[in-house]
């Protein structure tokens, strides 16, 4: 077994883009740390996520310390700035989304057990505090990762990539090859 090389990593990738229709969007709603949002950024563009909405505090993709995470995947995003994760979480159920948050919370559900639908955002919120409670009330859900061992959380990139992952994954597995 090899590597694959440039041509090799093109067909494989070309092959999923086939087997994907869905649309998937995230809201970063005061996300802070720019080496978390540049990873956020980076597993988006690799997930093929449609819309990336910035919320608050979160800092651009221009910003030198997300650039150096994201390395340049920005340019396959598409960004809308905010002042407030309920203007984007407005916005992006005007665009056909569910809204999603994801958040340890009372009546949170396993994020695999929604329902999947054609058009999911999610929303991840400040490293520290999370989601607001004004924000997860305007969630269409609220949705969390469960996790068997002794930590209680998640990093915020993390959270977000593994959540990203999973909506693919949930499309990829009903769909034949």
């Amino acid at each position: 077994m090899k590597q694959l090389d440039g041509t090799g990593m093109k067909r494989l990738h070309r092959d999923w883009r086939r087997r994907t229709g869905a649309r998937v969007a995230v809201v970063l709603d005061d996300v802070q740390g720019p080496f978390n949002v540049g990873a956020i950024i980076r597993t988006a563009a690799a997930l093929r996520v449609d819309d990336v909405w910035l919320a608050g505090r979160t800092p651009a993709p221009t910003d030198p310390k997300v650039g150096k995470t994201a390395l340049g995947t920005d340019r396959y995003l598409t960004f809308h700035r905010v002042d407030t994760a309920l203007e984007a979480i407005d916005a992006a159920r005007s665009a056909g989304y569910r809204v999603v948050g994801l958040e340890l919370a009372d009546g949170a559900r396993p994020l695999h057990e929604l329902d999947a639908v054609d058009a999911t955002c999610i929303v991840v919120g400040h490293e520290d505090r999370g989601c607001s409670p004004a924000t997860l009330d305007a969630c269409d859900e609220v949705a969390f990762l469960p996790q068997l061992g002794r930590v209680g959380s998640l990093n915020v990139a993390t959270a977000a990539s593994i959540a990203l992952y999973e909506l693919r994954r949930r499309e990829w597995s009903s769909t034949e090859v």
